[in-house]
């Protein structure tokens, strides 16, 4: 089972540069993706090929947006908001679907359930549930912010607080998704732009970085929280203990990308029994800056977790 997740910075942008060659010519089995920013109606035709569409654009126009696609319709969607679009292989209309969650969201969350930065799907060919997640980017606490030495104006801490709400929401919400996964007879696995650095492992210049934003102690302090041999583990890192990187995502800006100063942001975060069927763990960055299809690049995983029976029989525990 082949799973990439994939940050596009905009689907019609990413068409554009060749996303279409890509997604045809990788063999994914699954294919998340973030930063869609796109309404439904206008996505590209034939953009996503023969894969079936769960995508949740949120409310938001022009921003976010997290889709899932699948070789098999999915046996279950589920996403924050009120409902899913969901397309079936080689339909052109979309369908609106009210999927809710077995648990309650958050109270943290909630503010966000709008937004399009969660979508998960239970597949119909394996008993795993694969989610999307494109967490936000946050800022600066109050008292590291400068006037002059920051790209944007001060905003008071308000995009950090923001963000840390997010993620003590989102702590809660992975042990809830895990363990519903687990009543229903499968793995866990979460992807996608996590927004956050983990350790200096994971990005080239962590000297300079230890006040800004998406290395900022507390939030690589939250990222370890999230993480053990008995919840959820980082499965590159599993597989690339030692290894600096691979770095995911690279400033437009400058020579970052051709001097390979990056940022290793994009995950996959998997329950154990699901981790240690890693085989492979690489990230699909392009030979060069013109050739690139976003500011990220496909994390792209193999594992040899077995496959259930495909429909009717289905896979014990989905739906």
């Amino acid at each position: 089972m082949r799973v990439a997740s994939f940050n596009v910075n905009g689907i019609r942008a990413a068409q554009r540069r060749g996303f279409e060659e890509w997604l045809a010519g990788r063999g994914c089995d699954v294919v998340a993706l973030q930063e869609v920013r796109c309404p439904a109606p206008m996505l590209p035709e034939g953009v996503f090929g023969d894969y079936h569409l769960a995508y949740d654009q949120g409310t938001i126009n022009g921003r976010n947006g997290v889709a899932v696609l699948t070789r098999e319709r999915p046996a279950a969607v589920r996403a924050w908001g009120s409902g899913v679009l969901v397309r079936a292989s080689g339909e052109t209309h979309l369908e609106e679907e009210g999927h809710d969650l077995a648990w309650p969201l958050s109270r943290d969350l909630r503010r966000f359930a709008a937004e399009g930065r969660y979508v998960e799907v239970d597949l119909a060919d394996a008993p795993v549930t694969i989610a999307s997640l494109y967490l936000p980017k946050g800022g600066l606490p109050a008292e590291l912010q400068v006037p002059g030495r920051m790209r944007g104006e001060p905003d008071g801490g308000a995009k950090y607080d923001r963000k840390m709400r997010f993620l003590a929401g989102f702590a809660r919400h992975l042990t809830a998704a895990r363990r519903a996964s687990a009543s229903r007879g499968r793995e866990y696995l979460v992807v996608g732009d996590f927004n956050v650095a983990h350790t200096r492992q994971d990005l080239k210049n962590w000297r300079t970085n230890g006040r800004s934003e998406g290395f900022l102690p507390e939030e690589r302090e939250w990222f370890s929280s999230i993480l053990s041999p008995r919840s959820l583990v980082d499965v590159v890192r599993h597989v690339h203990p030692d290894e600096d990187g691979p770095y995911s995502w690279w400033s437009w800006m400058g020579q970052s990308f051709a001097k390979n100063v990056g940022w290793r942001i994009d995950y996959h975060l998997a329950s154990p029994r699901l981790a240690r069927t890693a085989t492979s763990a690489v990230v699909d960055r392009e030979a060069s800056y013109e050739e690139r299809l976003s500011d990220h690049a496909p994390v792209v995983v193999d594992y040899a977790f077995p496959a259930c029976p495909p429909p009717p029989g289905g896979c014990a525990g989905g739906g």
